[in-house]
């Protein structure tokens, strides 16, 4: 599969802050976009500068093909990122894009690279066993899934036009995320903070705390009220939580 490696394809600066003390890279979720991550960007530039990850197949990046496999756009992402992470830099990745964002750390530590913090939400540890299989199912079933999940307006997923473009990429990021399974070997020695819903069905406190043994350094679990996508509600508390990260 050939994935462009032009950082301006796969990163948005939507508040540019070259004098910022840190950058901070966000990865989406499943069928999610860079721009979901613009309030955060705005909240914290400029003393951090946001750099949100756009994978193919969605908003400007329609016509490329989505990518099903996460061990592929983590390898793509871990060389369009190093040129951006060789001063202070945490990740942040919610759901599949905690898992995402952890391969990609894994991946430019072993090239030297260490990150202030690695922010894990709304994900399971990569050990823990889920056995999901949504991305097999009929459309009707993969979109009542996230609508379950609350984290698109229902009724846009209602409009034909609008599901014929999301369903692509909706299905290949599941599809990434549900036959993802770690691999052994190098884990990483950054603090990892993993942030979760009290009433999130995708993961508990268990499940959760499994991070902690994927890092040599510190780890920390915040819980907020909520569900699987908690953080709508909560951007600035978490917002204060990465700028102290980032500040100590």
């Amino acid at each position: 599969m050939t994935i462009s490696l032009d950082a301006a394809a796969w990163v948005r600066r939507f508040h540019p802050a070259p004098s910022a003390s840190a950058r901070l890279v966000c990865f989406p979720h499943a069928g999610g976009a860079a721009s979901y991550y613009h309030p955060v960007s705005a909240a914290l530039a400029p003393a951090v500068e946001v750099l949100a990850v756009q994978y193919p197949g969605r908003q400007d990046r329609y016509a490329e093909a989505p990518v099903d496999d996460l061990f592929v756009l983590a390898d793509r992402l871990a060389d369009v990122l190093a040129p951006e992470t060789t001063g202070p830099v945490a990740f942040f990745g919610h759901s599949m894009g905690a898992s995402l964002a952890f391969e990609v750390a894994r991946r430019l530590e072993a090239r030297g690279t260490k990150l202030l913090t690695l922010f894990v939400s709304g994900r399971r540890g990569p050990t823990a066993d889920h056995g999901e299989r949504v991305h097999d199912k009929g459309d009707e079933e993969l979109l009542a899934e996230v609508k379950r999940l609350g984290g698109t307006d229902a009724a846009v997923l209602d409009d034909e036009d609008i599901r014929t473009l999301v369903l692509p990429a909706l299905r290949s990021d599941y599809k990434a995320a549900e036959l993802y399974h770690y691999r052994p070997g190098p884990d990483v020695g950054c603090p990892v903070v993993a942030l979760i819903g009290d009433r999130d069905p995708k993961v508990g406190a268990a499940e959760a705390r499994l991070w902690a043994e994927r890092t040599s350094g510190d780890f920390e679990l915040k819980t907020y009220p909520g569900g699987h996508f908690y953080l709508n509600d909560h951007v600035p508390a978490i917002v204060r939580l990465i700028a102290g990260r980032l500040a100590g």
